[in-house]
This record gives structure tokens, sequence and C-alpha cells, in this order.
């Protein structure tokens, strides 16, 4: 009966002004600044606690009276309250993740599913990168099932005219992740990603060439290098032999035999399925770099101040020292170019010393030459024309 007179009225809870009401049982309205809450206080292993039930605008106090006895069910068996619910908000928000999960997730899981594939484990080529910088700042509490696109949209309309490849780089691996979401059962439809797409508009983006030097001033730059610098003798290496940035920065003497240098596949360009070893013929210059970046070292041959090898940094900074006027990566357009219009070589060794792949499928599966003794020729005659010495060449193979 004394519990009985203390329980609180609907028309109590109505009126309350701030201040504690306390309705038998633990269970007690606590008003600060006009706003209510609803608490359940109980007695775990002799220690207090407060177990907050909700708000008072959303929770009735009949509603209130049944979480605390349910509650006081759960205790009367010796479990602490508090902690069964947060077990069960985990196993709920598990399951929640399973079936419909955040963006950001989704995007991971996907990620994790393709890195085999990617080069350097997705790490190179940046696969991640939009959709961190862009996708997952706006998207990524999101559940699939909610995403609009109105969100998608207003995520990259930013940058859909400035930064136009990025943003497309954004969009096309969003839609990735939302077919992937949909193949493994999440109410989510790919649609949503073209919509926004169409919501962006049109753009008449023009592609920009990365920088390169005409190939009549590459002699010139490359008497600028003669210092015996691991940067110097890199961008030398680069320049003559045409492969990549970090394929050259990670040559080793290891890889070197005969005259031949074998880019492992790791440092080379493409998908992981797609791409394997590459050999480059050293032309004469080529293999004196070698001779005398063998004096300092028996690893790189262009090692770094403190570790490992030279910087990709490193280079661009002497290109910019020296008064370049192209990019590292545009002198193998300065070779290209200069293949065309002295007519060197045929389209396939140049685009084989390049290290592109030519032809269809098929085509490749059975024309499988690297053309090694044909590129030898023309890379002794680019040396030759670079170093500004006559290459010991007497005839272009066609």
């Amino acid at each position: 009966m004394g519990r009985e007179r203390n329980r609180l009225t609907a028309i109590q809870v109505k009126n309350a002004e701030d201040g504690r009401y306390y309705d038998g049982g633990g269970l007690m309205l606590i008003r600060t600044g006009g706003a209510g809450k609803w608490v359940w206080r109980y007695s775990y292993l002799g220690r207090r606690r407060d177990m907050g039930l909700g708000p008072q605008s959303a929770i009735t106090l009949a509603e209130a009276r049944k979480m605390r006895d349910r509650w006081a069910a759960v205790l009367a068996k010796g479990d602490d309250p508090i902690s069964v619910r947060e077990a069960e908000r985990e196993a709920a928000r598990r399951e929640m993740d399973r079936q419909d999960p955040t963006f950001e997730r989704m995007a991971q899981i996907v990620f994790e599913a393709k890195r085999n594939a990617l080069r350097g484990g997705g790490t190179r080529g940046r696969w991640m990168s939009p959709i961190r910088l862009y996708m997952i700042p706006a998207l990524g509490r999101k559940r699939m099932s909610a995403i609009h696109q109105a969100d998608i949209h207003a995520a990259l309309k930013p940058i859909w005219r400035e930064k136009h490849p990025t943003a497309i780089k954004a969009i096309n691996r969003t839609k990735i992740i939302f077919e992937q979401a949909r193949l493994m059962g999440v109410n989510c439809d790919p649609f949503t990603v073209e919509a926004a797409k169409h919501m962006l508009g049109e753009v008449d983006h023009k592609v920009r060439h990365l920088a390169a030097m005409p190939w009549q001033e590459v002699p010139a730059l490359y008497a600028k290098l003669s210092e015996p610098s691991a940067v110097n003798l890199c961008l030398r290496w680069c320049i003559l032999t045409l492969v990549r940035s970090h394929g050259c920065r990670g040559a080793r003497f290891e890889e070197i035999e005969g005259g031949l240098w074998t880019v492992p596949a790791a440092r080379i360009k493409g998908r992981s399925a797609h791409v394997q070893d590459f050999r480059v013929p050293l032309s004469e210059a080529c293999q004196e770099i070698v001779a005398e970046a063998s004096e300092v070292s028996d690893d790189y041959l262009f090692p770094g101040l403190t570790r490992g090898h030279v910087s990709d940094v490193a280079l661009s900074k002497a290109l910019k020292r020296i008064g370049a006027s192209g990019t590292l990566h545009g002198f193998r357009t300065s070779f290209r170019t200069w293949v065309q219009d002295t007519d060197a070589c045929t389209f396939e060794v140049a685009e084989t010393v390049l290290g592109h792949r030519i032809g269809g499928t098929v085509e490749r599966s059975y024309a499988r030459s690297d053309l090694l003794e044909r590129r030898r020729v023309v890379m002794e005659k680019w040396a030759g024309f670079v170093t500004k010495r006559p290459a010991d060449v007497v005839r272009i193979v066609r």
C-alpha cells in the first residue's frame, strides 16, 4: 500500500516542474531546464547504479514502468541490467552492420576484396583515396539503404567541375561499392549512383597532359646531370631506360646481368594479374652508370641519404633545380615524339620500349615476343642521341 501511495500519476508527470519525482521501485523522473528523463536506480553487487530509460517526451509513464519491470526481472536473475543492455545493443549493431552496413564499412569490405588484385595492395594506385577524401566524410555514417542520390550529389558537387577526373574516380568507385553491396544482399540500388551522376550534369573536361620536354632539348638537360650524385645518376637512368620512376628508383644490382636489367613485376605499372617482369636492354651509357653506382653501393643503384633508395620528391626537386621544362614522366613522351619525328623504329618497338600493352587479348596470346633485340638497337640509338655520342648502330631494325 505504501508503494501505491507514492506512485506518480499521468497528470503529475504532465505538469511536473524541474526536480526529482519518484514512482517507486527505483523509477524516477528527473526534470532539468524544462526537459525530463526517466531513470531507474538499482543496486548491483552492493553498488548503486542509475540506468537511463529515455526522455520524458518520447516515453510515457506506463512505458517507463514496463521498462523498469523488465530490467528488474533481469536483476532478479543475478545479472547487471546495464551490462546486459550494452551487450544487446552491440549484438543489434553487429546484425545491422551485417544486413545494412554503413557506407564506410561497405567501402572497406569492397577494398579488402579487391586489394589483392591492386598494385601494392591498393596503396600504390590509392584506390581508396577519393573515397576517403570525398565520400566517407559525407556518407560514411549513413546506412547503405538510406543513401539517396541527393547525398552523393552533395558530396561531389564541389569538385565535379574543378577536379573532374578525381570526381569521376570517386563516383565510379562508389558505384562499385553499391554493386558489391547489392550482390551481398544489402538493400541498396546501384542506380542511385547513376542518378546522382545525372544530377551532377555533363562536364566538358579537357585532358591536361603531363608536361614533356621537347626531344631536341633532352641532350642539353642530360649534360646538366653530370655530377655523380645518386639523384643525378637516377635521373640519367630514367632518361636512358625510359622506365617509370618507381621502377627506376628501386633498381638493384641483383636485377642486372649481362647488359640486361629485369624490372620485377612489383614495380611495373598495371593490375597485378596483368603485369610481369620487364626486361630492359642496357645501352653502353647505362652500363657506365651501373659501374659508377657500384662504387658507392652494393644493393640499390641509387641509395637514399639515410636508407632505401632515392625518393620521387628528390628527383622532382632536382629537375626543377636545373630548370627542366617537363616532368620526369614526360621524358617518355620526349622519346616517343623523337621516334615519330626521326622514324627511329616501328610503332610496335617504340610501344614495347615504354612497356605499353599492344593489341587485344587474343593478339597478345599469340604475339608473345618482347622484341628485346630490336629494342636493344633503338635504346642504343636513343642513348647516343641523349649523350651526344655516336651510337654503334649501323641500321634501324624494322
